[in-house]
């Protein structure tokens, strides 16, 4: 058939029969098997899709072979005479073993994407040129102007098939919801007619399930669900004391763990500190999260694969589709925040092995950091009204960062409320930045009051299977609602501990000494943000050297698994000031003696706190007492200032503080027979403009210099 001819739609050159035959010899090419046949379900989903030309939602366990069904069907088609296959992919880790897994079926699968600008003429050329099978994109491009009004309309006109993989994405109910996915539902209705849909998912729950099959399509839609279980996989679960004695466990054991595998952190920083504390005791692990650098990361999965290294020490951006078919192990420090979460990452072990070990080791800050790092996915109703407006006053585009000096809201989830805003319809991002649509918009509160309720009650379940007795893969099951779930015979609950539970002295003393290190770097301020001239603080550009504060410490991020379960304690809404412990003060003073200044502070100078006077002024006391170091009057505290609450943006930020301190007259005189820089002491850094503008009035009037220490830096 020819490339005309497919726009027209489908013609079905082959029988069922056919059809069947054909599509085992691409899976025995895929497999490298002569003798590999389809898994339950696998053919039934590539005849939906080859002689129905229908929709099909796969919902199967990780290691099913959803993968196979796309480029099996793909191949069909393509000897049929229909166009390029769009397969929507949610993670450059993802897309890159998509790509690999294609090569290996004579599929000729290409992508384009944030790391492959260089690429994308020749790729071009290729789909003009028929000469790609599969072009592989994430859902934010199907939003890139350029992409969605120049290359978009030609390839929807000639478009073979269109995958939706890690399909639970979609939903808003689904574990790791991205807006973008939303708008597949208007890509669809602009496909021709009989162009097949595949959307594929391991992590979909009843709920997620129906939703994703009404976006695709409703009751046209066929279903094809698998059970869940994982028989190559043993759960378990290890509760220990606290952070100290998990690090103690995990250096006695992390050798008697079979094979390679990936050890998961919740934050960042546990992530690396966890991974620096392995590598000092001579194992050989790398951290992988979302601030690691691209090229490094993928260097990092390679190692993981080729088994050079025992474990990655990652976060959840180590996740979906991650392919290394006998990875040995998945261990938790700490719990993601909801059954099905954990069942998508546990997924990664034992997809071609008989035997895996999984095992959770749960910590007393989960629910906290959890807390801590609430969606942020659903607008408020405030934010969403205060964009809409200052689009609707501008009249033309705005940029993000224009639209950001107009708005208290920080880059990331300002860009995250545009596209939840834009896939709503009420604005649109077009070359320039992003434009008011016109379109009346209601706040959903209804909606997004239900959302933020099953994730509590995801919250509460993932506890549940903490503490259940029960067989913990069934439990699992079950909350992706899969009726064939029975006990599984090889948990801990079912068969008994399979892995040891002491904690050798040396090992529990070496996570002690981790745990207890301090100081961290805070880097200066070094320009002023854009937009703050619209606030009235007449400021742009750099920063003046002479105004700016030196690089400080703060004593640790309140996301760390050591000092920050003592600080997030501090800091909590409920928590009442009170002056420092003597522990605390005592590990503030190990920053000083730590801190490899140019310069040695000659004075102290507290902030003013609202919330924490009590708290700032002991810790100011005390570093003064260790280092022999003068106390100099506070800097004062102008009245009516506006305040804007964390989470505002540079601009904002900038503008509740920029009238909000002054130098005193006694303080001033004090600064003037002064040979040095000042210690300059505050609570919490977020923003780093609360010290950046004191820094600065510090400065002008008369300090040489202002090395900033505060307890806790919040990221």
């Amino acid at each position: 058939m020819s490339r005309e001819s497919a726009k027209l739609g489908p013609v079905i050159l082959s029988t069922p029969t056919d059809t069947r035959e054909r599509a085992l010899g691409i899976l025995r090419t895929l497999v490298g098997r002569d003798d590999a046949t389809f898994h339950d379900g696998q053919y039934e989903a590539i005849e939906t899709l080859v002689d129905q030309r229908s929709r099909a939602l796969v919902v199967q366990r990780t290691g099913w072979g959803k993968s196979a069904v796309y480029f099996v069907a793909t191949l069909l088609l393509r000897r049929e005479g229909a166009g390029p296959t769009i397969l929507v992919s949610p993670l450059l880790a993802l897309m890159r073993d998509q790509i690999a897994a294609a090569s290996r079926a004579g599929v000729r699968a290409v992508a384009i994407n944030s790391t492959n600008a260089h690429e994308w003429g020749d790729i071009q050329r290729m789909l003009a040129a028929d000469e790609v099978d599969v072009l592989l994109v994430s859902p934010e491009r199907l939003n890139n102007p350029t992409f969605r009004e120049e290359q978009l309309p030609t390839l929807i006109g000639r478009i073979g098939m269109l995958v939706v993989d890690e399909a639970h994405c979609i939903s808003d109910w689904g574990h790791d919801f991205r807006p973008d996915y939303r708008r597949l539902r208007d890509l669809i209705a602009q496909m021709p007619a009989g162009v097949p849909v595949l959307a594929t998912t391991a992590t979909a729950n009843e709920r997620v399930v129906v939703d994703v099959a009404e976006q695709l399509g409703g009751e046209s839609v066929v279903t094809i669900r698998g059970p869940l279980a994982r028989a190559s996989l043993r759960l378990g679960v290890l509760r220990l004391p606290d952070s100290r004695t998990r690090l103690g466990w995990l250096l006695s054991h992390i050798d008697e763990l079979p094979g390679s595998g990936i050890i998961y952190a919740l934050t960042v920083s546990a992530a690396e500190d966890t991974a620096r504390l392995l590598r000092d005791a001579g194992h050989n692990v790398r951290a992988y999260t979302g601030q690691t650098d691209t090229l490094e990361r993928e260097e990092s999965e390679g190692m993981l694969k080729r088994n050079e290294v025992k474990a990655l020490v990652a976060t959840s951006a180590l996740g979906m589709g991650f392919d290394k078919p006998d990875l040995g192990f998945v261990l938790h420090l700490g719990a993601p925040s909801s059954p099905v979460a954990y069942y998508q990452q546990v997924g990664r072990a034992g997809r071609a092995t008989d035997n895996a070990d999984v095992l959770l080791l749960p910590g007393v800050e989960d629910e906290a950091i959890w807390q801590y790092f609430a969606t942020a996915s659903m607008p408020s109703e405030e934010r969403a009204t205060a964009v809409l407006s200052a689009l609707e006053a501008n009249g033309a585009a705005l940029s993000t960062p224009a639209l950001e000096s107009r708005v208290d809201i920080r880059r990331t989830p300002l860009e995250l409320l545009l596209k939840v805003l834009d896939v709503d319809g009420v604005v649109q991002r077009v070359k320039g930045g992003w434009i008011a649509t016109g379109r009346a918009w209601t706040y959903d509160r209804e909606r997004y009051d239900r959302i933020s309720a099953e994730r509590v009650s995801e919250q509460q379940h993932m506890v549940e299977y903490e503490t259940t007795s029960g067989c913990r893969m069934e439990y699992l099951q079950r909350a992706l609602d899969d009726d064939t779930a029975v006990p599984c015979g090889r948990c801990d609950n079912c068969a008994g501990a399979w892995y040891p539970t002491d904690v050798v002295a040396s090992s529990a003393e070496l996570a002690s000494s981790s745990l207890d290190r301090v100081g961290v770097p805070l880097e200066p301020r070094a320009q002023w943000p854009t937009g703050a001239d619209r606030l009235g603080v007449s400021v742009k550009g750099n920063i003046k050297p002479d105004e700016r504060m030196l690089e400080g410490r703060a004593l640790a991020r309140l996301t760390d698994l050591g000092w920050g379960n003592t600080l997030r304690a501090l800091f909590a809404p409920s928590a009442l000031d009170a002056a420092a412990s003597p522990a605390l003060i005592a590990a503030c003073t190990r920053v000083l003696g730590d801190w490899p200044w140019a310069d040695r502070p000659v004075a102290v100078v507290s902030l003013p706190s609202v919330r924490h006077p009590l708290l700032v002024e002991s810790i100011a006391a005390g570093l003064g007492s260790a280092g022999r170091l003068p106390r100099l009057a506070s800097l004062d505290l102008a009245e009516g200032a506006p305040v804007s609450e964390s989470g505002g943006n540079s601009a904002y930020r900038l503008g509740s503080v920029w009238t909000r301190f002054s130098v005193g007259t006694e303080l001033r005189s004090q600064l003037a027979g002064l040979d040095g820089p000042i210690l300059l002491v505050d609570d919490l850094a977020d923003s780093r403009w609360t010290l950046t503008v004191a820094a600065r009035q510090l400065r002008l009037a008369g300090a040489s210099g202002v090395l900033p220490f505060v307890l806790a830096l919040r990221a």
